[in-house]
């Protein structure tokens, strides 16, 4: 009988079942007896020789073939004392495995191979890629079937990762570029704003007369809520030592009230003492009037020599000398606003005032320069003292005409040099050296003294200078009090340390400020 060379592990169809020991007896017995199969104890023998029970039940169904029993299959009966009938039929062995008999079949030199051990549930079939050493144990403990996933993962993502940083590398370039094109923005802007800071503080005037003449085109009768206020004169430091020096010569004077405000014009170090406390206006309103005069010339409104003619309600009673000339007699425009200034003439006074539209149009005008407590409200000489102003309104009028804000430079000069010919010279110009000059105006009520101007020193320095001193009527100690305060002003000014350079003082222009914020961002972006 031939020996079965399929599965070792799984037995023959015809071994495992043969057709003659399960038939039945009734249908041997019509058919032709067949030769019978091996037992499986014959198969599948445990040993060389079987078992003597076995044996018998062999010898009878040779000897009787019609009538086959079957035989049932017990491997544990099996001895291995008992002797084969089939000596040199190799037939495969059981062999059991769990409980489990299991055949096995001589392969030659090969050896039978052992089922793989199933994988522990303990542990993950898919581990993840990690580079802890925690993972790199576990990772040692999987099988070699296991392992060759991540290994094709980590191959597949290599393109994927490459292509990443070549795209990461594009993205860092072109934000470079930017960055670099961003910084050279910042700094051109920088540095147009920082060198038109420089020319506009060397070169001031030319940016003022375009205002001033801008300004000047507007109506008068215009409402002061339309017209553009300009800006306060820019203060940076109070000096203290002088201030303390004023305190002490007030101190010396209990009857009196003075306003007094200085202003250093290099430097915008200031002196301020009751500077927004109102007084009687007197004659220093006439500064105002004539910057107003010289706004019109330079509209093209008024030409200096215009000739304007005495009208009788234009005579003032006062100062000056046109009261005593005939009603209708004819002056030209700037004759008549250097005898307002030099010889304090009231009647020139309201003869420009009516050139210039009006007590109300000039108020508009003091309005739109930013004065707050200037005003006209009685034509002059006004004795009463209705006329107001303040040491704060008067310092500012005369900082922005030094500036060129308000008057073109050829207007500028003309009134300055106005100015400087005034006839009174008891009160500012006492306090001064002999090489100084002063372009100022005094007034002079029985309530209130005063006087106001822009000093120009042997050294250069110039500073402007606002006293106003209430009095008793007609008090002689206001005067001499003017006059202290100009000497100790001008006496701290011409000291070689007076006052803070301009590199010193925080400078808080608007285009320094912007220059400032573009170099902090450009700093950050850096």
């Amino acid at each position: 009988m031939a020996v079965s060379r399929g599965n070792p592990y799984k037995p023959d169809r015809n071994e495992s079942k043969p057709r003659g020991i399960y038939r039945s007896r009734r249908a041997s017995r019509q058919r032709r007896p067949r030769q019978p199969l091996p037992l499986e104890d014959d198969l599948h023998p445990p040993s060389s020789s079987p078992s003597p029970r076995r044996l018998r039940a062999v010898q009878s169904n040779s000897a009787n073939p019609s009538r086959p029993k079957p035989i049932p299959l017990n491997p544990t009966t099996r001895r291995s004392s008992e002797p084969s009938i089939y000596p040199n039929l190799k037939l495969p062995k059981l062999r059991t495995i769990n409980g489990i008999p299991i055949r096995e079949t001589p392969l030659g030199n090969r050896q039978m191979r052992r089922p793989p051990a199933a994988t522990p549930l303990s542990q993950p079939l898919n581990p993840r890629r990690d580079n802890s050493p925690r993972r790199q144990t576990r990772r040692s403990t999987v099988s070699t079937q296991s392992e060759a996933k991540p290994k094709r993962q980590s191959s597949r993502s290599q393109p994927t990762q490459r292509g990443k940083s070549r795209r990461s590398r594009r993205s860092q370039k072109r934000a470079g570029i930017w960055i670099h094109v961003i910084r050279l923005l910042i700094l051109g802007v920088g540095i147009g704003a920082i060198a038109g800071t420089l020319l506009s503080v060397l070169d001031p005037t030319s940016k003022m007369s375009m205002r001033s003449s801008e300004a000047a085109q507007g109506n008068l009768q215009e409402s002061p809520t339309n017209q553009s206020i300009t800006p306060a004169l820019p203060l940076r430091q109070e000096i203290s030592p002088l201030k303390a020096q004023v305190q002490t010569l007030v101190a010396k004077n209990p009857k009196l009230q003075p306003g007094v405000f200085v202003v250093d014009l290099d430097t915008g170090a200031y002196l301020d003492w009751q500077s927004h406390s109102i007084f009687p206006a007197a004659s220093t309103i006439k500064v105002a009037i004539l910057v107003a005069f010289f706004q019109e010339v330079d509209a093209g409104k008024i030409r200096l020599d215009e000739p304007l003619t005495m009208e009788p309600e234009m005579i003032a009673k006062g100062s000056g000398d046109m009261q005593y000339q005939k009603p209708g007699t004819q002056y030209s425009a700037l004759e008549v606003a250097t005898k307002m200034i030099t010889i304090s003439d009231n009647t020139a006074t309201n003869m420009i005032i009516h050139r210039l539209g009006g007590i109300q149009a000039v108020n508009q005008r003091f309005i739109s320069w930013g004065l707050t407590a200037t005003a006209i409200n009685n034509p002059l000489p006004d004795l009463e003292g209705t006329n107001t102003t303040n040491a704060r309104d008067m310092a500012n009028l005369l900082y922005k005409v030094n500036q060129g804000e308000l008057l073109s430079l050829r207007s500028r000069d003309r009134l300055l040099d106005i100015m400087q010919r005034t006839v009174n010279n008891s009160l500012i110009p006492q306090g001064l050296d002999s090489g100084a000059t002063v372009a100022h105006k005094t007034g002079d009520i029985g309530s209130v003294l005063g006087d106001v101007g822009i000093v120009d020193m042997p050294t250069g320095k110039r500073y402007l200078i606002v006293t106003l001193v209430k009095r008793p009527h007609n008090d002689a100690s206001a005067s001499e009090l003017i006059r202290n305060l100009s000497r100790t002003v001008y006496d701290y000014f011409n000291k070689p340390t007076a006052t803070p350079s301009l590199n010193s003082m925080p400078i808080s222009t608007p285009a320094m400020m912007v220059s400032g914020l573009l170099i902090g961002l450009q700093g950050t972006i850096l």
